[in-house]
């Protein structure tokens, strides 16, 4: 079975006050770092965003046109990935605590459906999914600009992983990333 990954970080951070998520440290490490670390079993990784200099080999896109949404970057990722893989890892670059070990529960738990998806302590789910390359094309619209997620992901039969400790957490606003820095 292969395994590929989009990795998304091209939004334009207006709730971080327009900063660049990728670029964002926390731990040492930036966030877009850390979701290759993340990814290190997937093969090809897409980077959807501007192309900054990364610690492996990866493939950069952008949807055009630019800030389209995620489902519109995610398909612009899936759609520089040849050969198609059979599964297809998907992590926004602002969920820093997702590791190849949720990765591999994720992958594990795709085993019975379309894939599997991380869901927070709340029931709701991250922007953190594997999911069936065939099936994503299936059920892909054909102008994915501004389409939300849950519509995309809607028609799929994805099983839920329920994050361990922090995994679940994003990096969306000023107020969690200042709470992340100090280490919390």
């Amino acid at each position: 079975m292969t395994l590929a990954a989009v990795v998304l970080t091209g939004g334009t951070g207006a709730r971080l006050g327009g900063r660049d998520k990728a670029s964002i440290e926390l731990g040492g490490s930036t966030l877009l770092e850390r979701a290759l670390a993340a990814t290190v079993g997937a093969h090809p990784v897409v980077v959807v965003g501007e192309a900054v200099p990364t610690s492996r080999p990866v493939t950069f896109a952008r949807e055009e046109p630019a800030y389209g949404g995620p489902v519109a970057g995610l398909l612009a990722g899936r759609r520089a990935l040849t050969p198609t893989p059979d599964l297809l890892v998907v992590l926004a670059v602002d969920m820093p605590f997702v590791t190849a070990g949720t990765v591999a529960r994720l992958v594990a738990a795709a085993n019975d459906g379309d894939g599997s998806v991380l869901t927070g302590p709340d029931g709701r789910r991250r922007l953190v999914l594997v999911v069936r390359t065939a099936r994503l094309d299936d059920v892909s619209p054909t102008d994915p600009h501004g389409c939300p997620v849950h519509v995309l992901l809607a028609p799929l039969d994805l099983r839920q992983v329920t994050a361990v400790g922090l995994e679940g957490r994003g990096v969306d606003t000023v107020e969690d990333l200042r709470e992340l820095e100090a280490g919390g």
